[in-house]
């Protein structure tokens, strides 16, 4: 069984290493990155990666019309990889699949989800609980605070993104779904949550979040580690978003992600056999060198980014927020009774 990650980086030297031996260790069978604009030398790292044969590397350089992300989605919808991959997910460097299921690779999860043809990985929302300095170091291991189960508000820790079948009832890849239905095959959708449940048919051509108020990761969840440090986060708002090219972060992003409730490690069961495969890897000395240039450029970028007071102000503020605090039940349903009421006063008549 072929299961390929797609994903799109932009300055993330320092990370791809343990992205890339993780997911080999959750059972990726191929690897499709598109890199742009990259200052640290990230496509230099993968280029090295695809010479070792870990990996296929496609520069994907602007301008785009609608981002990076979708401009690299259009040239993954025509790739060899993604017409011979049985399986694939689209996902993002702070995204880690964290399987529950038997001994946590996507065979046990296909295993305990046989009928299933799109399992919808909800999010779990990992806080940054006190990280100020960047560190060559896990992210997964680093950060193991997360936002507890039932939250209703906001519905980003709802959201998802899709492993599915490639089996021809979707034309097109997307951000969290596939998308271009073929409408003649689409009965035979299957979806379910990472906890086994159908969900409803209007998944089958929509939705972006699962149910809200359920406990969505009982046999897998996305670890999303959507922050990381301050220092880091202060690089992520210089970098952009990928999916809209003039789009930043800022401290509304943090506190809408920044939940610390609950102490959760269950991706620890990977960390031996993703440090190994770190440990391959970096003994090429090519890739030992790139990755170390990576952080070089971090600590060097961070430095420059705090000579401007929007960078130093942003900085200062993370430092003063605390973490965010789940909404008390009756405050949850207030928000999401506004924008329902929103949502219906801008639909068609």
């Amino acid at each position: 069984m072929r299961a390929l990650a797609i994903l799109t980086v932009k300055n993330e030297a320092a990370f791809l290493l343990e992205w890339l031996a993780h997911h080999r260790a959750v059972g990726f069978t191929d690897f499709l990155v598109f890199s742009n604009d990259c200052s640290d030398g990230t496509d230099a790292l993968l280029d090295r990666l695809q010479a070792m044969g870990e990996l296929t590397h496609v520069r994907n350089p602007g301008p785009w019309r609608e981002g990076p992300q979708w401009a690299a989605l259009k040239l993954a919808d025509k790739h060899p990889l993604t017409r011979a991959a049985d399986w694939i997910l689209v996902a993002d460097i702070d995204e880690f699949v964290n399987i529950h299921a038997g001994d946590g690779t996507l065979s046990a999860l296909w295993t305990a989800l046989p009928q299933a043809t799109a399992i919808a990985l909800t999010w779990r929302l990992f806080g940054n609980a006190g990280v100020v300095d960047f560190r060559d170091a896990p992210v997964t291991a680093q950060f193991t605070r997360a936002a507890p189960p039932g939250m209703t508000w906001p519905w980003r820790a709802s959201l998802i993104k899709t492993l599915f079948r490639n089996d021809g009832v979707y034309g097109k890849l997307g951000v969290h779904r596939p998308r271009a239905p073929d409408h003649d095959r689409l009965k035979q959708a299957v979806w379910v949550d990472g906890s086994g449940r159908a969900l409803p048919e209007t998944y089958r051509t929509g939705r972006l979040f699962t149910p809200l108020g359920e406990d969505p990761w009982q046999l897998v969840q996305l670890n999303h580690y959507a922050l990381g440090s301050m220092q880091g986060y202060v690089l992520k708002c210089d970098r952009g978003r990928a999916n809209r090219e003039a789009s930043t972060f800022d401290l509304s992003y943090w506190v809408e992600r920044n939940f610390c409730d609950i102490e959760d490690r269950s991706i620890a069961r990977y960390a031996p056999a993703t440090a190994e495969a770190i440990t391959r890897l970096r003994a090429d000395p090519e890739v030992d060198r790139l990755h170390r240039a990576g952080v070089v450029w971090r600590q060097r970028r961070f430095a420059d980014l705090m000579a401007e007071e929007p960078f130093r102000a942003l900085f200062g503020r993370l430092m003063l927020t605390p973490p965010s605090r789940p909404l008390p039940a009756p405050l949850a349903a207030r928000m999401q009774a506004l924008g329902l009421a929103a949502a219906a006063k801008s639909a068609p008549v």
